[in-house]
C-alpha cells in the first residue's frame, strides 16, 4: 500500500537539504550521502538528533528518481512490516 507518495518527495530537495516527515508513528529522514540517498527511520515522538541511535534504522538507494522512488516503497514497505513499533510509538505517553 501507498501510504507516502513518491510525488510528495522532490530529487531536488533531496539533493540540497535533508527531507523529513513522519506517518502514523514512523518518522523519516532522506537525505543525499555522496552518491546515494540515504533513508532513516524511526519511532516518533523525537526528532532525528534527540533519537537514540539504536532506534534508527537505515537504508541506502542510488541518487537518482528511480532511486528515490526505490526508497519511498521502502518507507512503505516499511509502515506495514513494522506496524506494531508504530502502533506502539503512538500509543505511548510521552510527557
Amino acid at each position: 500500500m501507498e501510504y507516502i507518495l513518491t510525488s510528495t518527495i522532490a530529487l531536488e530537495f533531496i539533493k540540497k537539504s535533508p527531507v523529513t516527515g513522519s506517518y502514523k508513528g514512523m518518522r523519516y529522514r532522506l537525505m543525499k550521502a555522496g552518491d546515494e540517498i540515504e533513508v532513516c527511520i524511526w519511532p516518533e515522538p523525537y526528532n532525528f538528533i534527540k533519537t537514540a541511535d539504536e532506534l534508527k534504522q537505515y537504508s541506502r538507494f542510488p541518487l537518482s528518481i528511480e532511486g528515490k522512488d526505490a526508497a519511498v516503497s521502502w518507507l512503505n514497505e516499511q509502515v506495514d512490516q513494522q506496524r506494531a513499533l508504530w502502533d506502539t510509538a503512538l500509543s505511548t505517553s510521552w510527557v
